[in-house]
């Protein structure tokens, strides 16, 4: 079994396979965290999902917080920064990208984990904030920032409120109210932002059925 190909590599002398065991770590304690939430998982857990003894766990992270912290980076999906010649194409394909992870069953567990862990633990909110979160903010701020120079959208866009539009609808629902994650709602919210930020004169050009943004 690859957990145990995993266990005798580190066993061996100069840990040869030390990246290798490195990753089934970090993948390990991301799993853990969509199977029983943060609050349950352990280092001992996280060592025995990967296949390797505590001590390697502990010689790398000090803490349960440290290793996490760094698990959060690596979970960021390839962010896609599309260039489709119009901001409304942009946009449909980055919030494809975002409905893609609100439609793995394990979603769920993980962002109402990370969350909870987030009101106690500032390392863990930043890291989610700058890492897992701001990679993709970040993808959408290029598209927004490119439709404003295509004349696409106004000059002074506020970008952060343009942010909480596309993704706000999408995690409310995912998380709270528990109604529709889909198309049709990624859609909408792309439109919203294209006819609230739309140039003077130029509001309702764009529609479900393809602007020219």
């Amino acid at each position: 079994m690859e957990h145990e190909r995993i266990e005798s590599d580190r066993q061996g002398p100069g840990r040869p396979r030390s990246e290798e065991a490195h990753t089934a770590i970090l993948t390990a304690s991301i799993d853990l965290i969509r199977d029983v939430g943060y609050d349950a998982v352990t280092m001992e857990g996280i060592a025995a999902r990967a296949g390797v003894g505590k001590a390697t766990v502990y010689r790398r992270w000090k803490s349960r917080e440290a290793l996490v912290v760094e698990a959060i980076g690596r979970i960021v999906a390839a962010v896609p920064d599309p260039d489709t010649g119009s901001t409304r194409g942009d946009l449909l394909a980055l919030m494809t990208a975002t409905l893609r992870m609100y439609e793995d069953p394990a979603s769920a567990a993980l962002l109402s984990g990370l969350v909870a862990a987030m009101a106690r633990s500032a390392p863990i909110a930043d890291a989610v904030r700058t890492g897992f979160v701001g990679i993709r903010e970040e993808a959408v701020r290029r598209v927004l920032r490119r439709g404003m120079a295509r004349g696409d959208l106004r000059q002074d866009v506020d970008l952060e409120l343009a942010l909480h539009l596309l993704h706000g609808p999408m995690f409310y629902r995912f998380l709270i109210t528990g109604g529709p994650v889909d198309a049709a709602l990624a859609t909408d919210c792309v439109d919203t932002v294209l006819r609230t930020f739309a140039p003077d004169g130029s509001a309702g050009e764009h529609s479900a059925d393809g602007g020219r943004g």
